[in-house]
């Protein structure tokens, strides 16, 4: 997984409440078995014709957007049912960080354990955002800290593990690895037979 470092970037905006996972990436593509080519599916039905060209007026298919790490979505972002094709398919467009004022609990489980970071902004400070669509704003992970357009600062919520990882550039797993030393010393030190039935 990449570290996450501090960036800078400026915003697609995208401001429609309740877009749920099967608008970020239909079902029928999700029997697809490799990880890669996600970001070329992202938001499919709404981004491409029937015949697969691209819509010009779509924005995720202008020029400068391509360049963006951070889109600002509207209300209960990824909602619906639970797939991590949703994260894969944004972080492999690019995005690393997306703003709501709220998202969904599985996804923003998924999220966080595929680098990207989900920043709960209030409704005051989303009014603000929409107000400066072509701003540029700076995420901040280590310091919970964004940077609005205006210079104004924003903190928001992300549990410390999740933290930790993201700045390390580790999921689950490769935190587990990092300790596998401490883990073999426990090994070494522990009964080798363990009584599950003994409460005390």
């Amino acid at each position: 997984m990449e570290k996450f470092v501090p960036f800078e970037s400026r915003m697609v905006v995208m401001p429609i409440d309740n877009i749920d996972t099967d608008q970020v990436i239909p079902a029928r593509f999700l029997k697809k078995t490799d990880r890669v080519g996600w970001g070329e599916l992202l938001f499919n039905d709404w981004r491409y014709e029937a015949d697969g060209a691209p819509k010009p007026d779509f924005v995720l298919n202008q020029d400068w957007a391509k360049e963006c790490k951070v889109l600002l979505a509207g209300d209960n972002f990824g909602c619906g049912s639970s797939r991590e094709h949703a994260p894969w398919a944004l972080t492999q467009y690019g995005f690393r960080a997306i703003l709501s004022t709220s998202f969904a609990d599985i996804f923003k489980s998924n999220s966080l354990k595929n680098s990207l970071l989900p920043i709960v902004v209030s409704p005051e400070t989303h009014k603000k955002l929409l107000s400066m669509p072509e701003g540029t704003v700076k995420v901040d992970l280590a310091s919970r800290t964004l940077t609005l357009p205006d210079g104004s600062t924003a903190e928001f919520p992300v549990d410390s593990f999740s933290q930790q990882c993201m700045l390390e550039g580790v999921d689950e797993l490769g935190f587990i690895l990092k300790h596998s030393t401490e883990i073999a010393a426990y090994e070494v030190h522990r009964d080798s037979t363990l009584n599950t039935l003994d409460a005390a």
